[in-house]
C-alpha cells in the first residue's frame, strides 16, 4: 500500500523530535545543575558517589570490550546492526513511497533488533561522562534516527524505509571487531580494514540517501520530479561519482539529489585521491613482496638483511656482481622490513636476474622461513655507517644474528658492525663458528686502522686501500704518473693453494720463484702452527719456516687466472720456464717430493736464551742473548696477548697538555690526531686508532708520541679505553684554531690525522665532512720552513715552492678522513700535483694517489669479499689492526681459558711478526742491493740478502709522492723512489755509522745446532 505524506512525516518527525528534545533537555539540565552547584555548597554523599562510580566503571568496562561479556556485547551489537542493514536491503526492493504491511515477517525481527539497540543506547548514555557530547556522537545519531521509527511502525501497523540506511555507518566499527576476534594482527591488515570500512559505509549511506530522495521527489513539488531508481542503481551512481567519472546513464533528477551530489563529489575527490591508491598499494605490495622465496635445487642463493636502502643495495650489488656474467651463479634475496621505494624497485628490476625482494624481518622466524635461511649459502647483514645512533644500529644487527642462529644454528653469518666494542657479543653466541665462515666486518676497527697505518708509513693507507677498490671507470691517463698509478689500481689481494712441489721450501725461495717465473707477488701464507696451536696467517715468514702441502698463499695480482700458475707449477716440467703464460697444468704424475714434507720446522739457536721476567700489567719483558751481544727490549711491557705495548694506567690530568707548557713538551716526530666531538657525541673508538700505533712488532724506541687535539669532554670519555697505552697526550682545543696546532708543535710532526666527526644527523650528505674539510684547509695553509723538517723522513720530506722567488716551504704531512667520498673536490686543490683525473671520484683523485685522504666508503665491498673469500678479509685485518685477526682472537680466547698466556714462545713470536715500512733506496739497507735499476732486481736482492719483501713504490713527482702498487718486474726505478716493504722485526733498516764494524743494527736468529723445534 502507498504511504501518505502524513505517515512519512510521522516517521521522520519522530527522530527529529527525539534528537532536538533530548538535546534541549540535556542542555537545560546542565545549566540547572551548574546553577545549583553555585548556590549550594553542601557535601555530596560519599556513599552514593561510590555506588554511582562503581556502577559506571562496570558499564565502561563492559562497553570497552575489556571483559569477555563486553566483547560478546560489542560483537553482538555489530552483528545485529549488519542484520538490520540487510533487512533494509531486502525492503528496498519495494517502492520507497509504499508502506509494507505489518504482516511482513522482517518487521518484527527488525523491531527486536532495535529493542536491543535501545538497551545498548541506554548503557552508553549512563556510562557517558559528557551527556551532550554523547548525544552528538555519530553512533548516537544513527540510533536516534533509526530506533524511534521502528516503534512508530509498531504503533501505525506499517513500515517505511525512511532513514534506516544510516545503519551502514556501523561498518566503521569493523576494524575494532576484527581486532577483538584476532582476525587481523599486522598494521597493514588494520590499515586495510579501516580503509575498507570507511569506503563501504560512505557508499552505502550515500546510496541510501540518493535512493530515498530520488524515489520520493522534492517535498515542495510533492514528488512530481521523482524517479524509480533501485538501491543498486543508487550505489552505481555513488561509485561513479566517487571515481569522478560520472557516466551519465544514471543521474539525479531531484534538487535535493543534485545538491547532495555536488557536495559528495567534493568529498569524493579527497576520498578517492587518498584512500583508493593506498588500498591498491596495499594489495600490490602484499601480492608482490609477501610471498615466500622458492628454493630451486642446485641453485645457490644468499640472504641480505639489515639496512636495505638505495645506497647500500647499490654498493653491495656493484661489488658482489663485479665478476663476469658467466661466473655469477648465486642469487641474492633481500629481506627488507619496509617495502622498497620506487628508486629501489628500479634497481631490483635492473638486476632482476640476480635479485629477489621479500618483505619481512630477520627478527621473526616466520620471515626467516619464507626466505629459506636454512638453505642459504650465507646470511649477510648490512649496517648503516651514516646512522645517527651507531649503538642502536649495532644492537639491532646483533639481535638479527641471534635470531638467525637460533632459527638455524648452521647458517653462515657475515655481519657489519660499526663500533668495535660490540664485536665481543657475537662470538659469545653458542652457534657462532669462525671455521664455518662466520665473520665480522668492524667499520671503526678497519677505518681507524687504515688511518693509523697511514700515520706510521706515509702512503700506506692508499697502498692498502687500492688493493680492495674495484675501479670500473675507464680512464685515459694524460701524464706518466697517472699511467703508473692507474696501472697499480688493477692489482688485488688474491688467494690460491700452492703447488705441492713447494712443500719443504722456505717462503723467500717460493716467493722468488713466483715473482721471477710467474710474475706473481706472494706476500703471505696460511700456516699451521704446532707450538702456538692455531692456524694463522704469516706475512713474509722467515727462511726458517718451511711450507707444507696444500698451503694457502696470498698474492698481489691482477686476476685469479694469473695466480692459478702457482697451483699448476711443477718443479720438473717448469724448471726452465720463465714465461708466465707457459706455466699451465701439466700431466706429470711423478710428484714424489724431493723436499721434506710434513710439518715445517723453525731452527732456533740453542744459544738463544729466553728469560721471562715477571709481567708488569700482563706483558713480558724479554731479554735476548745472541752472538753479537745482548739485545734487550728495554722495559717493553706488553699486554696479555703480547700484541701491543702496555703501561700502567695514568691519571688523565697528567696527560692533558696546556698551551702555556709548550716548552715542557717539545714534541718531535710525533703523530697529531685532530678529533671532533663533544660530551654527547657517539664514541668513535679511538682505541682502534691507537692499537696499530702501539703494536709490539715495533720496539719501544720506535713508538711515536700521539697527541689528540679536541674537546676535553669527548676525550675524557675515550680515555678509559686508552689509559693503558704509553705516550698518549691530550690538548683541549680545536684543529680549526691555528694556535692549538702550534701548541702541539705540528710543524715537527711526522703525520697529522684529521678524523671525521662522530655520527650525527645532517640535512645534506655534503655537510657531514664540514669540520674535517675546514681543519684540512687550516692545516694546509700553515707555511713551515724546510729547516723544520722532521727527522723521520729525511728521505721523503720534500720542499715545494709556489713561487721560486720566495722562500721554500714544506707541507705538513696530513691524512684526512672523509665520510662522503664525493666531498673530495673540496680539498683536491691541496693535492699539489698536475694532471688531475676527470671527475670527482675519490680513488682517482691526486689526494688519494698521494696518500693524503681516506674514506671508509669502500668497506662496503668487504661484505662481498668476505663471502667469496674470507681469507682475504683475515689478511686485511692482520695488516690494518696491528696483527690481530679473527683466528688469533679465537686462539687468544682459548689461551686465556686454558691459562696458556704465559708461554714465552707465544709471546716472542707475536712480537716478532713483520712490520710494514717505507725504505729509501739510498739511506737504508736497500742501498747495498746491487744491481737495483728495476723493481724486480730490488725485490729479489732484498728478499735474498735481507729477508725484506718489497711490495710497491712511493714515487716523487712535482714535489709530491704518489703510490704505485705492485710495479712490473722490469719497472725502472728512480733514485728518489721509496719502497713499501714488509720488514722482519729483527731488522733495523737504517744504516749505522759507516765506521762501525756492524753495518746494520740487526737482530739475527741463526741456527747453531742441528736440533730443531717444531712449530
Amino acid at each position: 500500500m502507498s504511504c501518505t505524506a502524513e505517515i512519512q512525516a510521522a516517521f521522520i518527525l519522530s527522530s527529529i523530535v527525539t534528537f532536538f528534545s533530548g538535546l534541549f533537555i540535556l542542555l537545560t539540565s546542565r545549566l540547572i545543575w551548574r546553577g545549583i552547584e553555585k548556590r549550594q555548597k553542601s557535601h555530596r554523599h560519599s556513599r552514593s558517589l561510590s555506588f554511582q562510580g562503581a556502577f559506571r566503571d562496570r558499564i565502561e568496562m563492559l562497553l570497552s570490550a575489556q571483559t569477555f561479556v563486553g566483547q560478546v556485547l560489542v560483537i553482538l551489537v555489530f552483528v545485529l546492526s549488519i542484520g538490520s542493514l540487510v533487512i533494509y536491503f531486502i525492503n528496498s526492493t519495494d517502492p520507497v513511497r509504499s508502506c509494507s504491511s505489518y504482516q511482513d515477517k522482517t518487521i518484527p525481527i527488525d523491531l527486536t533488533f532495535n529493542a536491543f539497540f535501545s538497551f545498548y543506547f541506554g548503557l552508553r548514555f549512563v556510562a557517558a561522562d559528557d551527556k551532550v557530547k554523547f548525544w552528538l556522537e555519530m553512533n548516537s545519531i544513527v540510533d536516534i534516527f533509526t530506533i524511534p521509527p521502528t516503534f512508530i511502525s509498531y504503533y501505525l501497523k506499517s513500515n517505511w524505509l525512511g532513514l534506516r540506511f544510516l545503519r551502514a555507518l556501523r561498518l566503521l566499527e569493523l576494524p575494532q571487531i576484527l581486532q577483538i576476534l584476532r582476525a587481523i594482527r599486522t598494521s597493514n591488515s588494520v590499515k586495510f580494514s579501516k580503509l575498507l570500512s570507511i569506503i563501504l559505509s560512505t557508499w552505502f549511506t550515500a546510496a541510501g540517501f540518493i535512493h530515498l530522495v530520488e524515489n520520493s521527489g522534492d517535498p515542495w513539488l510533492k514528488g512530481r520530479n521523482s524517479q524509480n531508481i533501485s538501491y543498486f542503481e543508487s550505489i552505481y551512481l555513488v561509485m561513479a561519482t566517487t571515481s569522478t567519472v560520472g557516466f551519465g546513464d544514471v543521474v539525479a533528477k531531484t534538487s535535493l539529489g543534485r545538491t547532495f551530489i555536488i557536495f559528495f563529489t567534493l568529498g569524493s575527490l579527497v576520498l578517492f585521491a587518498n584512500y583508493i591508491p593506498e588500498m591498491v598499494e596495499l594489495f600490490a605490495n602484499k601480492r608482490k613482496y609477501t610471498s615466500s622465496y622458492e628454493v630451486v635445487k642446485g641453485k645457490k642463493f644468499i640472504v641480505v638483511c639489515g639496512n636495505i636502502t638505495v645506497d647500500s643495495v647499490t654498493a653491495f650489488l656493484r661489488n658482489f656482481l663485479r665478476r663476469k656474467a658467466g661466473e655469477i651463479n648465486t642469487e641474492i634475496v633481500f629481506l627488507g622490513e619496509v617495502p622498497p621505494s620506487l628508486e629501489l624497485e628500479t634497481i631490483f628490476k635492473c638486476y632482476m636476474a640476480y635479485t629477489t625482494f621479500v618483505s619481512g624481518s630477520a627478527l621473526k622466524w616466520e620471515d626467516l622461513r619464507r626466505v629459506a635461511v636454512d638453505s642459504a649459502e650465507a646470511c649477510l647483514i648490512i649496517a648503516n655507517p651514516l646512522c645517527s645512533d651507531s649503538q642502536a644500529e649495532d644492537t639491532s644487527n646483533i639481535m638479527r644474528v641471534l635470531s638467525i642462529k637460533n632459527y638455524y644454528p648452521n647458517t653462515r653469518v657475515i655481519i657489519q658492525i660499526l663500533q668495535s666494542h660490540n664485536k665481543v657479543f657475537l662470538p659469545k653466541i653458542p652457534s657462532w663458528n669462525w671455521n664455518s665462515g662466520d665473520n665480522i666486518i668492524c667499520f671503526a676497527e678497519l677505518k681507524l686502522g687504515f688511518i693509523a697505518q697511514g700515520c706510521l708509513v706515509p702512503g700506506l693507507c692508499t697502498f692498502l686501500t687500492s688493493l680492495f677498490v674495484e675501479q670500473n671507470k675507464k680512464i685515459c691517463p694524460k701524464v706518466p704518473w697517472q699511467k703508473h698509478f692507474f696501472s697499480g689500481l688493477k692489482n688485488k689481494i688474491l688467494t690460491q693453494r700452492l703447488s705441492d712441489d713447494f712443500a719443504g721450501m722456505s717462503f723467500p725461495d717460493v716467493s722468488r720463484i713466483c715473482f721471477v717465473k710467474m710474475h706473481l707477488m706472494l706476500i703471505a701464507i696460511e700456516h699451521k702452527s704446532v707450538c702456538h696451536g692455531y692456524c694463522g696467517l704469516i706475512l713474509n715468514p722467515s727462511a726458517q719456516v718451511k711450507l707444507l702441502k696444500n698451503t694457502l698463499g696470498f698474492f698481489i695480482a691482477e686476476s685469479a687466472k694469473d695466480v692459478k700458475r702457482a697451483f699448476f707449477y711443477c718443479a720438473i716440467c717448469h724448471s726452465d720456464v720463465y714465461t708466465p703464460e707457459l706455466i699451465e697444468k701439466c700431466n706429470c704424475r711423478s710428484k714424489n717430493h724431493r723436499h721434506m714434507a710434513g710439518n715445517c720446522t723453525l731452527r732456533l739457536s740453542l744459544t738463544l736464551h729466553l728469560w721471562v721476567w715477571p709481567r708488569k700489567g700482563g706483558g713480558p719483558s724479554l731479554k735476548r742473548k745472541c752472538p753479537f751481544g745482548i739485545y734487550e727490549m728495554e722495559q717493553d711491557h706488553l699486554d696479555n696477548t703480547g700484541m701491543f705495548h702496555w703501561c700502567r694506567a695514568t691519571p688523565l690530568d697528567k696527560m692533558i697538555l696546556k698551551r702555556t707548557d709548550k716548552s715542557k713538551h717539545e714534541f718531535r716526530n710525533h703523530i697529531v690526531a685532530c678529533v671532533f666531538g663533544d660530551a654527547h657525541s657517539t664514541l668513535m673508538g679511538l682505541r682502534n686508532f691507537v692499537m696499530p700505533l702501539r703494536a709490539s712488532n715495533y720496539t719501544r724506541k720506535e713508538l711515536k708520541d700521539i697527541v689528540f687535539v679536541g674537546s676535553l669532554d669527548y676525550l675524557q670519555r675515550e680515555w678509559r679505553f686508552l689509559r693503558n697505552f704509553p705516550q698518549i697526550y691530550f690538548l683541549p682545543g680545536s684543529a680549526l684554531y691555528s694556535g692549538d696546532l702550534h701548541a702541539v708543535n705540528i710543524e715537527e710532526c711526522s703525520m697529522c690525522a684529521v678524523l671525521s666527526s662522530p655520527s650525527k644527523s645532517s640535512s645534506s650528505p655534503t655537510l657531514v665532512d664540514t669540520e674535517p674539510i675546514m681543519a684540512t684547509l687550516n692545516i694546509g695553509s700553515l707555511q713551515i720552513s724546510c729547516c723544520a723538517q722532521t727527522p723521520s723522513e729525511p728521505q721523503c720530506g720534500g720542499c715545494f715552492s709556489r713561487n721560486p722567488r720566495k722562500s721554500q716551504y714544506r707541507r705538513i704531512p696530513i691524512i684526512t678522513e672523509l665520510k662522503n667520498p664525493s666531498n673530495i673536490h673540496f680539498i683536491e686543490q691541496l693535492g699539489g700535483m698536475e694532471g688531475n683525473f676527470s671527475g670527482t671520484s675519490l680513488h682517482l683523485s691526486t689526494s688519494f694517489a698521494t696518500g693524503t685522504v681516506f674514506s671508509g666508503s669502500f668497506l662496503d665491498s668487504l661484505l662481498a669479499t668476505a663471502f667469496y673469500n674470507y681469507h682475504v678479509l683475515e689478511l686485511l685485518q692482520m695488516l690494518v689492526t696491528g696483527g690481530i685477526s679473527s683466528q688469533l682472537e679465537q686462539h687468544l680466547d682459548k689461551e686465556k681459558y686454558y691459562g696458556l698466556n704465559d708461554n714465552s714462545c707465544t709471546v716472542l713470536s707475536r712480537s716478532s711478526r713483520c712490520k710494514l715500512g717505507l725504505l729509501s733506496l739510498n739511506q737504508t739497507i736497500l742501498s747495498d742491493i746491487q744491481p737495483r735499476r728495476t723493481f724486480g732486481q730490488i725485490f729479489c736482492g732484498s728478499l735474498d740478502r735481507l729477508g725484506v719483501l718489497c711490495l710497491g713504490l712511493y714515487r716523487m713527482i712535482d714535489d709530491e709522492e704518489f703510490v704505485i702498487t705492485r710495479p712490473e718486474n722490469e719497472f725502472r726505478l728512480l733514485p728518489s723512489d721509496l719502497v713499501f716493504c714488509a720488514i722482519p722485526f729483527s731488522t733495523s733498516y737504517y744504516k749505522k755509522d759507516i765506521s762501525s764494524p756492524n753495518l746494520y743494527d740487526n737482530i739475527n736468529i741463526v741456527p747453531l745446532s742441528e736440533d730443531t723445534s717444531q712449530i
